[in-house]
């Protein structure tokens, strides 16, 4: 079982054991993070799932793709690592991901 860490704007930390297939956007909902507000259940079609993907993880994670990176446009203070937690698929490669909410959603 990957974990997954998950750090609110305010510093409050999630550290989380989720299963392998499972999204970012899935675990933070299921265990009520705040700011990760996932108005279209992961249906890349909002960007109210955006997160900053820790520096050291952003290779493993990869880039977004095309869909993504369109609805990203729509999101608040776009980083280099920012991507949609929904579209973030846990596997065992990712086991220890960190990533951490912004200030605000779009």
């Amino acid at each position: 079982m990957p974990k997954l860490t998950i750090v609110a704007f305010d510093g409050t930390r999630f550290d989380l054991d989720v299963d392998q297939g499972s999204t970012v956007m899935e675990n933070a909902v299921r265990n009520s993070v705040p700011g990760i507000e996932a108005e279209c259940g992961g249906a890349c079609a909002c960007a109210t799932c955006h997160v900053y993907v820790d520096d050291e993880w952003t290779d493993r994670v990869g880039p977004p793709e095309a869909m993504e990176e369109d609805m990203l446009d729509f999101a608040f203070d776009v980083r280099p690592t920012s991507r949609l937690s929904c579209q973030i698929r846990m596997k065992a490669a990712l086991d220890g991901l960190i990533v951490r909410v912004p200030e605000r959603q779009a």
